[in-house]
C-alpha cells in the first residue's frame, strides 16, 4: 500500500515541477538585441540581409548511392556493390590465401580476450572481464552549442582496475 503511495506523491511532484518550469519560461523576447542596438554595436540583422548559399539538394539517398556509384555512370553494378564487402575480407584475412579461418574471423576477440587478460592464466577474473565492456559515447545533440559538444565527443577516462 505504501508502495502506491509514494509512487503517486512522486507523480505529483514531478507534474509540479513540470508546471513550474513551464510557467518560468520567458513570454516576451530577450531585450538583449535591441540593447546592443542601441549602443551601436552592429547586430546579427545586418548579416542576415546578404546572401545564403543555398544547401545541396541530395537526399541521403542520393549520397549512399554516389558512394556506391564509383564510375558515375548512374548504375550500381554488382562489383560495385560487392566492394566494401571485399576490402572488409581482404582485412580480415591476414594470410591472404583467400580462405577465412576461424582465427581470422574472430582475432578481433582473441586480441581482446588476449589483452584483458593481465595474469596470462587463460581465464578471465570478474576485475580482467570488466575491462572488455564496450565503451560507448552518449549520442551528440544537434541543439547544444559546439563547446558542449566538444566536451561530449571526448573520450571518457577509462575505469580503474579494481584488486
Amino acid at each position: 500500500m505504501w508502495r502506491y503511495l509514494a509512487g503517486g506523491l512522486g507523480t505529483l511532484m514531478l507534474v509540479g515541477a513540470g508546471l513550474f518550469l513551464w510557467g518560468s519560461r520567458p513570454d516576451a523576447p530577450s531585450p538583449l538585441p535591441a540593447a546592443s542596438a542601441a549602443a551601436g554595436v552592429p547586430t546579427q540583422a545586418a548579416e542576415d540581409d546578404a546572401a545564403l548559399p543555398e544547401a545541396s539538394a541530395k537526399t541521403r539517398e542520393q549520397k549512399r548511392f554516389d558512394r556506391y556509384d564509383k564510375d558515375r555512370d548512374g548504375k550500381i553494378t554488382r562489383e560495385e556493390y560487392l566492394a566494401a564487402r571485399r576490402k572488409a575480407y581482404a582485412k580480415l584475412d591476414r594470410d591472404g590465401d583467400g580462405k577465412l579461418s576461424f582465427d581470422e574471423w574472430a582475432i578481433k576477440a582473441t586480441t581482446k580476450f588476449a589483452a584483458a587478460d593481465h595474469d596470462k592464466s587463460g581465464a578471465m577474473n570478474p576485475a580482467e572481464f570488466a575491462t572488455t565492456a564496450v565503451k560507448r559515447r552518449p549520442a551528440a545533440r544537434r541543439d547544444c552549442p559546439p563547446a558542449q559538444r566538444a566536451r561530449a565527443e571526448a573520450p571518457e577516462a577509462a575505469p580503474a582496475e579494481e584488486s
